[in-house]
């Protein structure tokens, strides 16, 4: 029998690491996160990492694993998490994944096979110097297929496919063949609610001192370009702090950007048919935690 993993996924801002510490303390669960950006240290406030004093005891993996001016990607992710998940079964406990990423969550729950292509520090430096539309460009030349289907504004995803394209020829078509029972649950809001709580989690964010966590990264040696690269708050607190756009702009932006991301991540959740989504509300946690009774 395939071992049962627990998967909480939904759009940023939806109460997941909350909704997954409790599962876990009811459950005998520990907490594997989901997110490409929570692997890197020093990375807290910008990306909503959980605190210390929200896990509640509850052991949580894949969170400061690596120095953001390093490159993370997939392949290491899944490949370290399948080591987690089977120590945590080992133990005798649910292993339970939590976040927003899409692809690492399908990398880990269909066991996707991952093209073997090492890292080209050369060709990622001088990819680097280009925007995203000329990057575009240049994938679209190498891979038509994959052109169509990668996010057009993440830098990072379309220099990693250039990457593999460069070396292979074109990016290899994704295999799967699961090894995990997966029950996945879905958090999901109202666009009107989403929204708010987007904007009402940013200035949260920034009054805990979001800003004072992007300069220390600039002083402790993350350059601007490598902030920027970073996506989403990193990108408007370096152009921000390095006096590009205004206090008022940085928000304004991020509120955009915010939205705009969560949209793309229900498209993402959207193809896959075997999520239960639940909507937010003051009852949810306790619904989700009744229909897993018996099932975990």
């Amino acid at each position: 029998m395939k071992s049962k993993i627990l998967v909480i996924l939904g759009p940023t801002a939806t109460g997941k690491s909350d909704l997954a510490v409790e599962i876990a303390l009811k459950y005998n669960g520990e907490i594997i996160s989901a997110d490409s950006r929570q692997v890197y240290r020093g990375m807290n406030l910008g990306t909503g990492k959980i605190t210390k004093k929200e896990m509640r005891g509850i052991p949580h993996y894949m969170l400061d694993i690596v120095n953001p001016n390093s490159i993370y990607n997939v392949a290491k992710y899944k490949v370290k998490v399948q080591r987690i998940i089977s120590n945590i079964i080992k133990r005798g406990k649910l292993p339970i994944i939590c976040g927003g990423t899409g692809f690492y969550i399908d990398s880990v729950v269909k066991n996707i096979s991952l093209p073997d292509v090492p890292p080209n520090q050369k060709l990622r430096n001088e990819l680097e110097k280009e925007n995203c539309e000329r990057l575009m460009k240049q994938l679209k030349k190498l891979d038509p297929r994959i052109s169509k289907t990668i996010d057009s504004k993440n830098k990072i995803k379309i220099i990693r496919a250039i990457e593999i394209a460069k070396k292979l020829g074109k990016v290899p078509e994704i295999k799967s063949s699961p090894i995990y029972n997966a029950i996945q649950v879905g958090l999901i809001a109202p666009d009107k609610i989403l929204k708010e709580r987007i904007k009402t989690r940013l200035a949260k964010r920034i009054d805990l001192g979001m800003l004072k966590e992007g300069k220390r990264l600039y002083e402790q040696g993350l350059s601007w370009k490598r902030m920027e690269s970073l996506g989403l708050e990193y990108r408007y607190m370096a152009r921000h702090l390095s006096g590009k756009i205004s206090l008022e702009q940085m928000i304004s932006e991020l509120n955009s950007k915010i939205w705009q991301f969560a949209r793309r991540q229900k498209t993402w959740f959207r193809r896959n048919k075997s999520i239960r989504w639940y909507q937010v509300g003051p009852k949810t946690n306790q619904k989700i935690t009744e229909y897993l009774r018996g099932m975990i």
